[in-house]
């Protein structure tokens, strides 16, 4: 991991068409500021993971939930 100490208003660079920018600090709180093209996604950490295993549960779906689209549910509870 690269560590690097930036101060308010300063920027880094991520490849030729990221920026990072060091909007605020206050406290153990730092807002970032991020230009970057809009083909490039970008999620908060908890969020991406969010996605991640949704993507994997949608992915590892079985041959039965296929067959059974557009079908109405069984009640449940009883």
């Amino acid at each position: 991991m690269l560590v690097l100490s930036r101060k308010r208003d300063q920027s880094i660079m991520v490849g030729n068409d990221v920026r990072i920018t060091i909007v605020e600090v206050r406290g153990d709180t730092v807002q970032l500021g991020i230009e970057a093209p809009r083909r490039v996604a970008i999620y908060r950490e908890e969020i991406y993971t969010a996605i991640q295993n949704a993507n994997r549960e949608a992915a590892a779906g079985t041959d039965d939930s296929v067959e059974n689209l557009g079908r109405p549910k069984p009640p449940s509870g009883t």
